[in-house]
């Protein structure tokens, strides 16, 4: 875009802003009045209309309510949350530069890659071009929504899209069930009902979360010495280098969701194939509110096991799954074979020292989530049908440095200690191999030998 459409498009957001701001100072007085707060849509849509026309610049009255009603419904979950016994949470009282503003179907205009964004009354048209072709119809269009991440302006598209339809005896069956179990190695591990299972790699998307935070402290301990100190104003190369900052973690967070939307997409296409009508997924938010430390306690929010929660329901309802929550406890620490508690391996084989029994950590675990009722325990404890196929694939091929290699796809392929270098030709037939000799390390040594 031009730089006067960038500056429009900012002025709508720190309007936007504005109207936000306008909202938290007038329950601020109310509060000091000892008034009840102006909270619902409606009572502030009326406090809109008596402040009149053009009262903020650029910004029209459906953006305005846009705002409006993002306000109400943060402080109506607060509520709601606090009212279940919450006491973390917090109504929205914090400032906000720039708001993300709504249009709804009939205010905007979408023409191929043009679109139009509604503006106050008396103001010129914007017309704004987009990066790329939307991918949905325009009549499909319901409602688009001006935002900025990372200092960049990005138009957010919400389309009306049809459940998908198959021909008859193709569909998925509501007879046929698969358990999901959610991590963090494997982000999704599904175990189906005919022996067949799913194993989606998340290693990728795990390295880029540690490389992220490497590369944002060295970046933090080399500006350290001029950062300015608190209360003071930040010289135009500090300023610099928070707008790069801002880069680096928006583009951070687009590379993540994207490899979890791969991710998601991975599952529902192999449940389509499969014909797997209902997904039972285990709940694991409830490890969210147990002290496990710092380190552990960013590794759990990095995991965001309600994106992957969300992205995985709106795929499968488009594909005509149901998605069913149930309770996860115990899954992954129980034998399969003869119901006793495991101790928790160490590494992804879970091996019972009763029965013998031996598999998959997450495939087992997946496969008794399939035999849960959503608010209860199994249907039936004996009938838990292990995966014996297991297909496998990787999410987050876009990240920087994933190949085709299984080790940490950031790391250089051949600088890296523990590499396997490059391949050595076979050994002659009938010869000694062409290898090195590996060193024997012998502890038991005599006196006085090296």
């Amino acid at each position: 875009m031009t730089a006067g459409q960038r500056r429009r498009c900012f002025g709508l957001l720190r309007s936007a802003g504005d109207v936000w701001a306008c909202v938290l100072e007038v329950n601020a007085w109310r509060r000091r009045r000892h008034d009840p707060p102006l909270v619902g849509y409606q009572q502030l849509c009326r406090e809109l209309s008596a402040s009149g026309p053009g009262t903020f610049a650029d910004l029209d009255t459906t953006g305005a309510r846009s705002v409006l009603r993002r306000f109400s419904d943060a402080w109506f979950a607060a509520a709601k949350r606090r009212k279940a016994g919450d006491a973390s949470a917090r109504f929205p009282r914090r400032r906000r530069g720039l708001v993300p503003v709504r249009w709804y179907h009939g205010t905007f205009t979408l023409d191929g890659r043009r679109v139009r964004i509604p503006t106050a009354k008396g103001t010129a048209p914007l017309w704004v071009r987009l990066a790329r072709d939307v991918p949905y119809p325009a009549e499909q269009v319901r409602s688009i929504t001006l935002l900025c991440e990372g200092g960049r302006l990005f138009l957010d598209v919400t389309a009306e899209v049809p459940v998908a339809v198959y021909p008859h005896g193709e569909g998925p069956d509501p007879g046929r069930v698969a358990g999901v179990d959610l991590g963090i190695i494997h982000p999704y591990a599904v175990a189906g009902p005919d022996g067949e299972g799913l194993l989606v790699s998340g290693r990728a998307i795990r390295a880029e979360h540690r490389m992220h935070l490497a590369d944002t402290k060295a970046r933090r301990r080399a500006v350290a010495r001029r950062a300015p100190k608190p209360g003071e104003k930040g010289s135009r190369r500090w300023r610099q280098y928070r707008r790069r900052a801002r880069l680096v973690e928006g583009r951070h967070r687009r590379r993540v969701r994207q490899a979890q939307h791969e991710a998601a997409r991975s599952v529902v296409s192999w449940a389509v194939r499969q014909r797997v009508g209902v997904l039972h997924v285990g709940d694991p938010r409830g490890v969210l509110e147990i002290p496990a430390g710092r380190r552990h306690n960013l590794r759990l929010r990095q995991w965001q096991i309600g994106r992957l929660l969300q992205v995985l329901t709106d795929k499968a309802t488009l594909a005509g799954i149901s998605v069913r929550l149930v309770d996860e406890r115990g899954t992954s620490s129980t034998c399969p074979a003869c119901r006793r508690r495991v101790p928790k391996p160490r590494g992804r084989t879970l091996s019972c020292p009763h029965c013998a029994f031996s598999g998959h950590r997450d495939l087992v675990a997946a496969a008794s989530i399939a035999t849960r009722l959503p608010g209860g325990g199994p249907t039936t404890p004996t009938a838990v049908v292990l995966p014996e196929v297991v297909t496998h694939r990787r999410a987050g091929r876009h990240l920087p440095g994933a190949g085709q290699s299984r080790r940490d796809p950031r790391r250089p392929p051949r600088a890296a200690r523990g590499s396997v270098g490059p391949r050595r030709p076979a050994p002659p037939p009938g010869g000694e191999s062409l290898a090195q000799q590996a060193r024997i390390h012998n502890t038991h040594r005599k006196p006085g030998e090296r």
